[in-house]
């Protein structure tokens, strides 16, 4: 699995990628984090606002934070 998160590194996608890196380990789930700040690679998802939630490839989650619950049911959702 991939989980890519889109931001510019404002707090709030700082906080994002403490999240998932939270999460994932809470899971015991294995996956490649990576965080991108380039513009064109986040507009390449047409991606109008940040934070976002990249997983495998697909825009899970755009302009918000989501919380613990429903940032665990996406992550348990891809691995399966």
């Amino acid at each position: 699995m991939k989980i890519e998160v889109l931001g510019s590194g404002c707090a709030r996608c700082n906080q994002l990628e403490k999240d998932v890196i939270n999460a994932l380990a809470e899971l015991d789930i294995a996956a490649d984090v990576a965080k991108v700040k380039d513009i064109s690679k986040i507009m390449a998802y047409k991606v109008m606002s940040t934070p976002a939630l990249v997983i495998d490839g697909q825009v899970k989650i755009a302009g918000r934070v989501p919380s613990k619950k429903e940032l665990h049911s996406l992550i348990k959702e891809a691995a399966q």
